[in-house]
């Protein structure tokens, strides 16, 4: 193959690009696991590339790898956290089940490059990939740290930021329209009064719990499995490597990581990732809460709800003229479907660990990352295109209102629950208004009647 070269690995010669910064294995890897054409995304990789530049430092400081190779080691990981060589790492997420693949892959990237860096040829092995880059390391420890540090990294500051934005325009627009009273539906039917503020105020409430949810766990995706090698005794790594290396990855993020305690369930658990995916997906599950309420209240607009128009932000039909669609809110939805479906291959992925080891760490990992992602970019896009603008049909809200039969609900405390009953369906069948039916029906006076019967009274003084 012309432009190609040749390497070996211990299974014998294998033939690569000339240009490819990646070695042997990864070359196996990418002929073995055509699957998907799913790749690790730039976050994970980062993640890799910072924990073979702090490797590289511990290992120099600990007197264990030549400096002039560990600062080749530390510039090319470096070139590799920046994303540089993105496209270097084209290795299907479905593969090896510890994601060997994935740690060689990173390996033979910033050795070859480090030897470009040094003067010296792709491929020679100047600088090893095994001996030097994944000096003190496994496969088994540099996954789940990079994990971790991936999902910390999008969590903290990606998905919170976002959560707190949506929260923020909640809030917002709870109190823009605290004084609009509207019909309270419960069984999709309606009930007594209910305030705009407060039904938001208990969107924003799903919104915040969920933000404290995911913020609980962050201690616990901070501890990484670093330093405990295969099976997480640390067998051919330094005492001090695993503190060193989570410290040098503190630092350069500014995220509080540190050694795991238990190197043992560091390791062979995925508890932490199940725990993280797990309030995502009660997140989403909120979000589709509170989208639906959205639609439905956005229904119509002559048929159905219609107590707030959602913005309009593209025509909804290829073939009805005008037609327009809470485009929105259905691709949130989407969004956080996926989420829940991610949840689920992660939870199954984490009873794969048997013994020392979990075979389903690159599925954890991309679904895990791609949930914390895609619901970031949910949250905002939800606040920004859907909440901060809808409108609310005050008049015809108004109207709906006035109309409700179970306003007499208000009655019972003064006329008891069985004659309220009797007003309701009476007003009810008849389409006549619960005041003029309790007025022929009790010796209420028509201004005591107008008191009781007042919706925003109905509200009571909880604003949410």
């Amino acid at each position: 193959m012309e432009g190609s070269r040749i390497e070996h690995d211990a299974l014998g010669e294998v033939r690569l690009p000339a240009d490819a910064l990646y070695g042997a294995q990864t070359q196996r890897a990418i002929e073995n696991f055509r699957i998907s054409g799913l790749r690790f995304p730039p976050v994970f990789i980062r993640s890799l590339g910072m924990i073979k530049k702090a490797a590289a430092r511990a290992n120099s400081d600990l007197g264990l790898l030549d400096q002039k190779k560990a600062g080749a080691i530390v510039a090319a990981s470096e070139e590799v956290s920046c994303g540089k060589w993105d496209a270097q790492f084209p290795v299907d997420v479905f593969q090896s089940g510890s994601g060997t693949s994935t740690n060689m892959n990173a390996n033979e990237v910033i050795a070859n490059r480090a030897i470009q860096l040094t003067g010296g040829k792709p491929g020679s092995k100047e600088i090893h990939p095994n001996d030097h880059v994944n000096m003190c390391q496994s496969t088994n420890d540099v996954i789940p740290t990079a994990i971790h540090v991936s999902a910390y990294i999008l969590t903290a500051e990606l998905l919170i930021p976002a959560l707190r934005h949506l929260h923020e325009t909640l809030t917002r627009r709870k109190d823009e329209l605290q004084d609009i009273v509207k019909t309270g539906r419960t069984h999709l039917m309606d009930a007594v009064p209910i305030s705009f503020g407060q039904e938001i105020s208990g969107w924003a409430g799903q919104v915040m719990l969920g933000i404290k949810r995911i913020g609980d766990c962050l201690p616990r995706l901070a501890e990484l499995a670093i330093g405990g090698t295969a099976v997480g005794t640390g067998i051919n790594a330094h005492p001090e490597f695993g503190r060193r290396v989570a410290g040098a990855l503190a630092e350069e993020t500014g995220h509080p990581f540190r050694e795991a305690g238990n190197h043992f369930a560091a390791q062979a658990a995925a508890d932490t990732a199940v725990e993280l995916s797990g309030h995502a997906k009660t997140m989403a599950l909120a979000l589709i809460k509170i989208c639906n309420d959205l639609r439905l209240m956005n229904s119509g607009p002559t048929a159905g709800l219609s107590e707030i128009s959602l913005p309009v932000v593209q025509l909804g039909s290829s073939i009805m003229p005008g037609k327009i669609n809470p485009v929105i809110c259905e691709s949130v939805t989407m969004v956080c479907e996926q989420v829940t479906g991610n949840d689920a291959a992660i939870s199954a992925g984490c009873q794969q660990g048997s013994f020392e080891v979990n075979i389903m760490m690159p599925l954890i990992a991309h679904n895990l990352l791609q949930s914390l992602t895609i619901l970031s970019t949910a949250a905002r896009l939800l606040a920004d295109k859907a909440v901060a603008g809808f409108t609310v049909n005050k008049r015809h809200i108004a109207e709906l209102v006035s109309r409700n039969p179970v306003l007499v609900t208000a009655l019972s405390p003064v006329i008891g629950y069985d004659l309220a009953v009797e007003i309701g369906i009476k007003a009810s069948k008849e389409g006549r208004a619960i005041s003029e039916v309790a007025a022929e029906m009790t010796g209420i006076s028509p201004e005591e009647l107008k008191r009781l019967l007042d919706p925003g009274s109905m509200t009571g003084k909880r604003k949410g």
